[in-house]
C-alpha cells in the first residue's frame, strides 16, 4: 500500500530538505548566533511548555487550566459575555505629533495590528477582515504573535494569515513575537510581507525618508538587537521601531527612536471596570502597556491586540486595530 501523498518518505524529505535551505538563507540574513539562539530556545520551550518561570502567571501560560477558567466564567454567568466581548473588534484612531517628521509625510497613517492569534478561531480571520475593508493607510505594520499557542504546529497561522493577506493594502511589515517560530519567517515572507528582524528599511516620499525599523521578540527569546536594527538608520533621521513588547523603550528612547510600536500586553485582556488589568506580562511599568505613552523624547503605543491568548475572552479591554495618523508639527504662527 502506498503512503498518501503528505506523509510519503519522499515528499517528507523535500520538506526536510526546503525548510534546511530556508534556515540557511536566513542565517545568513541575521546572523548564525541569533537564529542559533532562537531555535535553541524554541526546542527548550516545547520541552518545557511553561517557559521560564518569571512569566508562570500570566494567563498566556495556563494551557493546563485553561478548561478550568472556562468553567470558572461558566460557572460565573459570564465566558458568553466574554467571547461575544473578543469578537467585538475596535478601531481605534491615534494622531501623533513627530517634531521630525518631513513635512510631505503629514497625515501619514500606520495601520497597526498586533497579537492576531490567528489560528486561535476558525471564525477570527473573517472578522478581522471585515474590519480591514472599513480603514484607509498608506502602509501596514504587524507587531508579532501571529501563533495561538508558543508551541507546535504552525501551518493553521500561515494559511489563516494567507486568507488575511489580500485585504491588506501597501506595504506590509512585520516583526515576529514570543508566540511565533521562527521557522515561520520564510512563509510569512512568501505572502509579501517584510519581515523585520533586527533589520530597517527606508520609507520615501517626494524624495523625503522615513525609517522603519523592526527588533525580534524582547520578552521570552530576548533576541532584540537595537545596534544591528538601526545600524543604517541616520542620527539625524527620523524613525519608528516596532517592538513586541513594549519593554525596551528605556533603550529605544536613548537609540533616538521618535515612536515605538508594541503589543504583547493585549492591555491585560481580563481587566476591572475601568480598565485596570490584573496582569500585563511585561517587565515594564504599567502606563507603557495599553494605548499612548511618553518617554523624554519617544512617543509609543502599545496595542491591546486584536486576538486573545488562551482564553478567548475579553472584560474591560476590547481588541483593537490602530490607525496611527502622523502630523508635523505645527507652525508657531499658527500657536
Amino acid at each position: 500500500m502506498k503512503n498518501p501523498e503528505n506523509h510519503s518518505p519522499s515528499s517528507s524529505g523535500v520538506v526536510v530538505h526546503r525548510e534546511t535551505v530556508e534556515l540557511k538563507r536566513l542565517e545568513k540574513r541575521i546572523g548564525r548566533i541569533h537564529l542559533q539562539q532562537r531555535l535553541g530556545i524554541e526546542a527548550e520551550h516545547a520541552a518545557q511548555i511553561f517557559g521560564r518561570g518569571r512569566t508562570f502567571f500570566h494567563i498566556e501560560n495556563w494551557y493546563s487550566i485553561h478548561a478550568l477558567i472556562r468553567l470558572t466564567l461558566r460557572c460565573m454567568g459570564l465566558y458568553r459575555r466574554g467571547v461575544r466581548n473578543a469578537a467585538a473588534l475596535q478601531i481605534r484612531h491615534n494622531e501623533i505629533v513627530m517634531p521630525r517628521l518631513p513635512a510631505v509625510f503629514n497625515g501619514f497613517t500606520l495601520l497597526h495590528l498586533s497579537d492576531l492569534h490567528l489560528d486561535a478561531s476558525p471564525a477570527y480571520p473573517r472578522g478581522l477582515i471585515e474590519r480591514l475593508r472599513e480603514v484607509d493607510y498608506d502602509i501596514c505594520v504587524m507587531t508579532g504573535d501571529f501563533r495561538a499557542k508558543t508551541y507546535g504546529p504552525y501551518e493553521a497561522t500561515l494559511t489563516a494569515l494567507a486568507e488575511v493577506r489580500p485585504h491588506l493594502r501597501g506595504p506590509v511589515y512585520a516583526i515576529l513575537g514570543n508566540h511565533d517560530s521562527i521557522r515561520m519567517a520564510a512563509g510569512i515572507e512568501q505572502l509579501g510581507i517584510s519581515l523585520l528582524l533586527n533589520e530597517s528599511v527606508v520609507l520615501e516620499r517626494d524624495g523625503a525618508t522615513l525609517h522603519l525599523a523592526g527588533v525580534d521578540d524582547p520578552h521570552y527569546f530576548q533576541v532584540d538587537n537595537l545596534d544591528k536594527a538601526a545600524a543604517n538608520i541616520p542620527p539625524d533621521a527620523t524613525a519608528i521601531l516596532l517592538s513586541h513588547s513594549p519593554e525596551p523603550y528605556r533603550l529605544a528612547a536613548h537609540a533616538g527612536f521618535d515612536l515605538m510600536l508594541s503589543g504583547h500586553t493585549h492591555g491585560g485582556q481580563i481587566c476591572l471596570p475601568g480598565g485596570i488589568a490584573l496582569m500585563t506580562n511585561a517587565g515594564c511599568p504599567r502606563r507603557f502597556c495599553k494605548g499612548a505613552w511618553r518617554y523624554h523624547t519617544l512617543q509609543g503605543y502599545t496595542s491591546a491586540g486584536s486576538g486573545s491568548s488562551v482564553v478567548g475572552v475579553r472584560f474591560n479591554c476590547p481588541p483593537e486595530i490602530t490607525l496611527h495618523r502622523l502630523r508635523i508639527s505645527p507652525s508657531p504662527s499658527m500657536g
